[in-house]
C-alpha cells in the first residue's frame, strides 16, 4: 500500500532498524495522547503524516524523529510561541497536515479561535502582545530570507533568551524540512476517522 510516493508500512512488514524507528514514535511521548489534529497510525498500525517518512528513511528517519520529539516535547520553549512558530510555518509553506497536526496544540497552548483564524489568514491578530507578534516576524524572516536581519535578531535574544532564540530558528527549520519532505513524497493528509 501507498502512503503519496512512499510504501505505507505496517510494523510487522518492516525490517529490524525501521522497526526501532516506528517503536521509537509510538512508544514516546507522539504515542501518548498529544492533541495532534489527526491521528498517529491507522487501524491497521501504518503511521500517518511524516511519520511514515521517518520509518522509510531508516536510520535518518530516527535521527529526525529525535528532533522532532525534542524540539516539541523537550524544549524550554513554552507552547504557545512553539505552536504559533509551527502554524505560521504551515501557513507560509501550505503544509495543511501541519497545519492540522498543530492547530489544536495551539489551541491548548492558548491561541483563541479568532487568533488561529487570524493566523491563517496571514493577519496578526490584533490581540497578540510584542512577544507573538515578533515571533511571527522572526518566522517570516526567516521562510522568505533564510536569515534575520541585526535588529530582529537582537530583539529575539532580547525577548526569548539564547536557548528560546536558538530553539525558535530550530523549530522553524525542523518544520520546514518536514514541509519539504512531506510536498515532496505527496504525504496524504491523514483520514480524520
Amino acid at each position: 500500500m501507498r502512503h503519496g510516493l512512499l510504501r505505507w508500512w505496517r510494523r510487522d512488514e518492516l525490517d529490524e532498524g525501521r522497526r526501532e524507528v516506528y517503536d521509537a514514535i509510538v512508544d514516546g511521548p507522539r504515542g501518548r495522547g498529544t492533541t495532534r489534529g489527526w491521528p498517529l497510525s491507522d487501524p491497521e498500525g501504518r503511521l500517518n503524516g511524516p511519520f511514515n517518512a521517518m520509518v522509510a528513511a531508516g536510520e535518518v528517519g530516527m535521527a529526525v524523529q529525535r528532533l522532532g520529539a525534542a524540539i516539541r516535547f523537550g524544549s524550554g520553549l513554552d507552547a504557545r510561541p512553539r505552536e504559533l512558530a509551527i502554524l505560521e510555518l504551515a501557513r507560509l509553506r501550505g503544509s495543511e497536515i501541519e497545519w492540522q497536526g498543530h492547530e489544536g496544540p495551539a489551541r491548548s497552548a492558548g491561541l483563541t479561535e479568532a487568533e488561529l483564524a487570524d493566523v491563517r489568514a496571514g493577519r496578526v491578530p490584533a490581540t497578540f502582545g510584542d512577544a507573538d507578534r515578533l515571533l511571527v516576524d522572526v518566522v517570516r524572516q526567516l521562510v522568505r530570507d533564510r536569515d534575520l536581519p541585526d535588529a530582529t535578531a537582537t530583539a529575539a535574544l532580547a525577548a526569548f533568551g539564547e536557548r528560546g532564540f536558538l530553539e525558535i530558528v530550530y523549530c522553524v527549520g525542523y518544520y520546514d524540512m518536514l514541509a519539504l519532505a512531506m510536498a515532496a513524497s505527496r504525504t496524504p493528509l491523514p483520514d480524520q476517522g
